[in-house]
């Protein structure tokens, strides 16, 4: 096909806009991340709790504990202001908890998959219910920390008095999985005995690598529409800064999550064994509220509207996004209506 005839001058102007959306991101440097105060409740092996918001009102609010996942800071869920999942909840009248998950160090290889989703929970679970004098928490759990939330609440649902799933994986064998498929020819005993403590880098170039398109080239022609929009490029430094900054996974968690789910499907299966019990998603009974995304493709619908087929609660609900599993978080769509409808299910139910 013959290029049209303006094809060189387009070109250029194309060049021209980058070049200029490119220069001014460099001179703004590296984007701050997190738009709401926090304070530090708890430190423990692994693991900082963090309780956001202040005032005395708080004690009058419906708590919610935010569970998130190993493989990627939580601050996509405070991006900036406009862009808060925790700022959302907040206004809507919520108390918000959130667990964030320490690095590993090279002496925590062997901290597995039982010392997050039931341990670290755990003590932050006890935490919570001291500080609000009550003796059950509402956990909202996302991505992996979704299915750290449902193990917890099949264990321990004594101490849950509802649960909140969002992007979570529960089937991992469905057919549009693609990510399950990728892993689950990976000798993971090679993998972790090589590295030790799996590099985060390494996890980040697989998660890429399933939209190389949409997620490499297509974002920065994206880039070419923000020159001379800094709010546009902050946003976008801020989103390049959080999908860069991969933490490294505990040798043994990594091993043991995804030899279990991603490569046996052992939740669904019923042989799923932490803290010495079998992990039977029928003990699941309190209310839970489903939340997944239509176009996600790190976690298919598929893999998380499997849930309703597993769970015994009595008051079970699902509420479907049209975007994707970043988005989500922080889209404009997603902020307008996930959290507020989060925050209303769970004072409908205190």
């Amino acid at each position: 096909m013959k290029p049209p005839e303006n094809y060189g001058p387009e070109l250029a102007a194309l060049t021209d806009r980058l070049t200029k959306s490119v220069g001014q991101l460099a001179q703004m440097g590296l984007a701050d991340i997190g738009a709401c105060d926090h304070e530090t409740v708890l430190t423990g092996e692994g693991f900082r709790l963090l309780r956001y918001g202040s005032g005395a009102e708080r004690a009058d609010q419906c708590a919610v504990l935010i569970v998130y996942a190993l493989v990627n800071r939580p601050w996509v869920l405070d991006l900036e202001p406009g862009r808060s999942t925790i700022s959302r909840l907040l206004g809507s009248g919520m108390d918000v908890f959130l667990i964030e998950w320490e690095d590993p160090q090279d002496e925590d290889q062997d901290r597995g998959f039982s010392d997050y989703a039931c341990r670290m929970l755990d003590e932050c679970v006890d935490k919570v219910s001291a500080l609000r004098g009550e003796s059950t928490v509402n956990l909202l759990g996302v991505c992996q920390g979704g299915t750290f939330s449902l193990c917890y609440t099949a264990l321990y649902g004594h101490k849950v008095r509802n649960l909140v799933t969002m992007v979570t994986p529960v089937d991992f064998h469905t057919a549009d999985n693609v990510l399950s498929k990728w892993v689950r020819k990976v000798d993971l005993d090679r993998l972790v005995g090589c590295y030790g403590n799996v590099p985060g880098a390494l996890l980040n170039a697989l998660f890429l690598s399933l939209q190389p398109f949409r997620l490499g080239s297509k974002k920065y022609l994206d880039l070419v529409d923000l020159a001379n929009d800094p709010e546009g490029l902050r946003t976008f430094a801020r989103m390049e800064h959080w999908i860069a900054d991969s933490p490294d996974q505990a040798g043994r968690a990594f091993r043991e999550f995804v030899g279990a789910l991603f490569q046996r499907n052992a939740l669904i299966a019923g042989e799923l064994v932490l803290d010495g019990k079998v992990v039977d998603l029928g003990d699941v009974r309190c209310p839970v509220l489903n939340v997944y995304a239509l176009a996600d493709h790190l976690v298919p619908a598929s893999a998380s509207r499997a849930l309703a087929d597993h769970v015994a609660s009595t008051d079970y609900s699902e509420l479907s996004f049209d975007g994707g599993h970043i988005g989500i978080y922080v889209s404009r769509d997603a902020q307008e209506k996930v959290p507020p409808a989060v925050a209303a299910w769970l004072q409908q139910r205190p």
